[in-house]
C-alpha cells in the first residue's frame, strides 16, 4: 500500500516516464471500481441524456447565467459532493474529498453559452441527434461532468488529491474567462489548485495543452461633428478611423506562431448627410506566443495615435479635434502546458487506452487561465457534435459514444487525481 501511494503522489508533482502513466491508467481500468462505474454509466447514459436537454432548455446568454447556474447548482448538490455553494462570480461548485494528497485537481465544464438573451433553446430530436443552440458547447461538458461525478461516487473511486467540481461561467465572447479568472486569482480556491481540466471540445481523443491568447478593444473615436457639405474639411472621427483600419489591415504578423488580428464590428453616424460625431470599431488580435502577442497590440495601439494625430493635423479643428479612446473588452491570457507534463501524458495514455489517438492541439478555452499561471492544465473532449456558436448546432447521444466519452473523461480525471 506504501510502494503505490507514494507511486502516486510522484506522478503528482514529477515527470512519469510514458511507461508509468500507462500502467497508472492499465490499472485503473483493470480494477473492480471501474468495472463497477462502467456499469453504472451504461444504466445512466438516459439520465444523462435528460440533463443534456433540461439544461440546453435554460437559457445561458453572456453575463446572465444565473437560472442555469441554480439549475446545476442543485445537481451538483444531488450528486453527493460536499462543500457545493455558488461563488461571488457566479460560478458553481463543489468537492469530492480524497483521501488526502498532492494539491487539489479542478474540472471545470462551463456553464454560458454565446447566443443572446431571447434565443430559441429548445432541444429538437431526430433519431439520435439532438439541435439547439448550445446542445454541445458546452452543455453536453456540464452534462457530462455530472455523469462522471455520479459513477465514480457509484464505484466508490478513492483518488488521493480532492477533486473540486466546477460549472463555471463566462467562458464565451466578451465573458473573457471571468468566471475561472475569478476561481484561480480571487476566489476561496486561489492558490490551492495545482492541476485543471476543463470540458469543451467535441473531439474525444482532443488534449488542448496551449493557450491562444487574445487583445480585444472597443475603440471609440469622436469629434466635433457637422454638416457634410457646409462644413467640409472639419475632422471626421469616420477618416480617422477608416485611416487606422487601412494601416492596421497591412499590419505583417508571423505565420509560425500563428498571429491573426481583425476588425469585426464598425459603428456609428447619423446620417448619409452628416459627418458623424462618434462612431466605433472591435477588434480582435490573437496569437499563440505572449510576445507576438503584445507587438501586434502595441502596433495597434500606435496605429489608432497616429490616425487620430494625422486627422488633426490634416483638417480643420475650428470646430474641435479628433480623440479615440481604446477600451479593452477582452484579454485573454496565453500559455502552454508542456507535452512532457504529468497531465498531458497521463491524458494521452488514457486517449490511447481507448483505441484513440491523442489529437494535440492549441486553442483558447478555460485552460488559458491557469496555464498563464504556470498550473498544469488541459482541456478534453465532451462527445460529438458539428456547428458549434451557430443556430443549428447539434450533438449526437448515441448509447454506445456516451458510455465511451463519460469513461474516458472519468479515466482521466482519476488518473489526474491519483489512485489509493
Amino acid at each position: 500500500m506504501c510502494s503505490r501511494f507514494v507511486s502516486v503522489v510522484l506522478a503528482l508533482t514529477v515527470p512519469l516516464t510514458v511507461s508509468a502513466q500507462e500502467a497508472m491508467v492499465k490499472q485503473i481500468l483493470g480494477s473492480p471500481e471501474f468495472k463497477v462505474a462502467a456499469a453504472f454509466i451504461e444504466k445512466d447514459q438516459p439520465r444523462f441524456v435528460k440533463e443534456l436537454i433540461e439544461l440546453t432548455q435554460i437559457p445561458a446568454p453572456p453575463f446572465k447565467e444565473q437560472r442555469r447556474a441554480k439549475a446545476y447548482l442543485e445537481m451538483l448538490r444531488q450528486s453527493g459532493l460536499s462543500d457545493v455553494e455558488m461563488d461571488q462570480e457566479g460560478n458553481v461548485m463543489g468537492v469530492r474529498k480524497g483521501t488526502g494528497g498532492g494539491g487539489l485537481v479542478a474540472i471545470v465544464a462551463h456553464l454560458d453559452t454565446v447566443f443572446p438573451e431571447g434565443t430559441d433553446v429548445t432541444v429538437k430530436r431526430a433519431g439520435t441527434r439532438l439541435s439547439a443552440p448550445g446542445v454541445g458547447d458546452n452543455t453536453r461538458g456540464a452534462a457530462l461532468m455530472l455523469a462522471v461525478i455520479r459513477a465514480m461516487e457509484a464505484a466508490r473511486f478513492r483518488t488521493v488529491t480532492d477533486i473540486l467540481f466546477v460549472g463555471n461561467v463566462g467562458e464565451e465572447g466578451e465573458g473573457d474567462l471571468r468566471g475561472v479568472k475569478f476561481l484561480m486569482q480571487t476566489g476561496k480556491y486561489k492558490g490551492r489548485i495545482t492541476q485543471f481540466i476543463a470540458i469543451d471540445d467535441d473531439q474525444p481523443n482532443a488534449i488542448t495543452h496551449g493557450g491562444v491568447g487574445s487583445k480585444r478593444y472597443r475603440v471609440t473615436f469622436k469629434g466635433p461633428g457637422g454638416h457634410s457639405y457646409s462644413d467640409f474639411g472639419v475632422v471626421s472621427p469616420a477618416f480617422a478611423m477608416g485611416n487606422a483600419i487601412a494601416r492596421f489591415s497591412r499590419l505583417e504578423v508571423p505565420e509560425r506562431p500563428k498571429t491573426t488580428f481583425s476588425v469585426g464590428l464598425v459603428s456609428g453616424g447619423t446620417s448619409v448627410n452628416s459627418i458623424p460625431f462618434e462612431v466605433q470599431m472591435v477588434v480582435d488580435m490573437r496569437s499563440v506566443d505572449c510576445a507576438e502577442l503584445k507587438k501586434v497590440n502595441d502596433q495597434f495601439l500606435a496605429i489608432v495615435r497616429e490616425a487620430v494625430d494625422q486627422e488633426n493635423t490634416g483638417r480643420s479643428t475650428r470646430q474641435g479635434r479628433i480623440t479615440a479612446d481604446p477600451r479593452m473588452i477582452g484579454d485573454r491570457p496565453c500559455g502552454e502546458t508542456p507535452l512532457t507534463s504529468p497531465i498531458v501524458q497521463m491524458t494521452a495514455a488514457a486517449i490511447k487506452a481507448f483505441g484513440l489517438t491523442p489529437a494535440f492541439g492549441i486553442s483558447s478555452t478555460d485552460a488559458n487561465a491557469p496555464m498563464s499561471l504556470g498550473i498544469p492544465a488541459v482541456t478534453i473532449g465532451r462527445g460529438a457534435g458539428e456547428r458549434s456558436h451557430s443556430l443549428d448546432e447539434w450533438t449526437v447521444v448515441e448509447p454506445k459514444a456516451d458510455v465511451q466519452s463519460i469513461q474516458l473523461a472519468m479515466t482521466i480525471i482519476v488518473a489526474v487525481a491519483g489512485v489509493k
